[in-house]
């Protein structure tokens, strides 16, 4: 196992977070096989992750690739010992004070993630087959994405000679955000909009989702996350206000509690909007508890963080049990991670929704798979022909992610930090906020 950890640059995107740091950490995870084929995935980056990483070697050196549910048990043997209901309701997991993906109890399967990733891709090429047909076959060839909005202060993201140009500009107003939306059409022809949210008073949000609407149309799903940061009679507020405008809207509130709360409110007051999340739900724990609470409609699944590939068909299978629509969650990342999210997508036939993507944020100059950044067009990506995930690692790109990360001082994601620094000094994050 090959662990390489690199550094892109990455604007200055709000949350209710806080804000994006210039750069965003991620580790390049390789698998070399006793006859010399390699396999690669992407994952979540900085000195933890690769801590994490070296922690579970013991299991994943000399494993067997096919042995895919023996080494996610090996895995999660690693960090939390004999199995237990811990996933079970036994402990808080509304991740309300993370970064999502944070939580602690989350950690074996984003490391088993990153290394089922690999192993698909080894077995991919030793094979000839692409990744999508090792998890039963795509259901489409093309795979859409929604356009990912973000508030923003000026900046393209890295510091000196990394500065990226900023190629969207300052967007902290609805204008702004319209704007960004129709370059970022322009370019990659999105025809699904998501807006990142909790950052300005909510009124100022629901109208920035309005002017969309105004924009692109009646027919032009538009989601709103601003990641639990509102309380109930807000939510309930700007639910009413963008009835008919909204496709969905995503972890309004924090926890299955509140989430369960809000949706029996919104149905007596007649505002049938789908509540998403990724913040309530993050793994097959919390979804007992989603079910009997009528918390989340539609669960936004993530093979980063889920536990793999394999893992978000089984979520596909759950929710359409349960009657429950599947989307895709997104987290800053290069082509490496958009190839296997493609192919994921592509093999869930439950997955109906178009799924987010940071890659528009990211520059060409940070890409580290040959042939350049991934075409995104029509808003949508063609699963990558040839083995396995269909792309290769540019050793020399690679080689420079590294050498960045080795130069800049960031070692962990600290939104929060970011905030304090750049905006206010003496921002917290406090939920609900408005």
């Amino acid at each position: 196992m090959k662990l390489t950890p690199v550094a892109i640059a990455d604007p200055p995107l709000r949350s209710s977070y806080g804000l994006h740091a210039p750069y965003a950490l991620r580790t390049i995870v390789e698998l070399r096989s006793e006859d010399g084929l390699w396999g690669a995935a992407e994952a979540h980056g900085g000195e933890k992750a690769l801590a994490d990483f070296e922690y579970a070697r013991p299991v994943v050196v000399g494993a067997d690739a096919y042995g895919l549910t023996r080494l996610a048990r090996g895995v999660e043997g690693v960090f939390l010992g004999p199995r237990t209901p811990r996933l079970n309701g036994a402990v808080d997991r509304s991740q309300t004070h993370f970064v999502p993906g944070e939580n602690p109890y989350d950690v074996p399967l984003r490391i088993y993630a990153a290394i089922e990733t690999a192993c698909l891709d080894l077995i991919g090429r030793a094979h000839g087959l692409p990744v999508c047909d090792l998890l039963g076959g795509r259901v489409r060839d093309t795979v859409p994405f929604a356009a990912y909005l973000f508030y923003k202060h000026a900046g393209g993201g890295g510091e000196g000679a990394d500065a990226r140009d900023d190629e969207y500009g300052e967007a902290l107003s609805p204008e702004g955000i319209v704007a960004q939306a129709e370059a970022m059409t322009a370019t990659y022809g999105f025809s699904s909009y998501k807006l990142k949210a909790g950052v300005l008073p909510p009124d100022i949000e629901a109208e920035t989702i309005l002017a969309l609407r105004a924009a692109f149309g009646p027919v032009a799903p538009l989601r709103i996350d601003p990641n639990a940061a509102w309380s109930h009679e807000t939510a309930l507020t700007v639910a009413e206000r963008l009835y008919g405008a909204l496709e969905y809207l995503e972890d309004p509130v924090a926890g299955l509690d509140g989430m369960g709360r809000l949706h029996g409110a919104m149905r007596e007051r007649g505002i049938p909007i789908p509540l998403a999340s990724n913040v309530a739900v993050t793994n097959f724990g919390d979804l007992p508890e989603a079910v009997r609470r009528e918390a989340v409609q539609i669960v936004l699944g993530d093979h980063h963080y889920w536990g793999g590939a394999r893992a978000i068909g089984a979520l596909g299978r759950l929710c359409e049990a349960f009657g429950m629509g599947l989307s895709m969650h997104s987290n800053s990342h290069l082509g490496l991670s958009l190839a296997a999210m493609t192919h994921v997508a592509a093999a869930t036939p439950q997955l109906t929704y178009a799924c987010d993507t940071h890659y528009p944020w990211q520059s060409a100059d940070d890409e580290i798979v040959e042939g350049g950044r991934i075409l995104i067009d029509g808003g949508c990506v063609r699963v990558p022909a040839g083995p396995g995930l269909g792309v290769t690692l540019d050793r020399d790109r690679l080689a420079r992610g590294r050498e960045r990360y080795e130069r800049v001082p960031y070692r962990k994601r600290d939104d929060a930090a970011e905030m304090r620094r750049h905006v206010d000094p003496t921002w917290s994050r406090s939920v609900p906020a408005w």
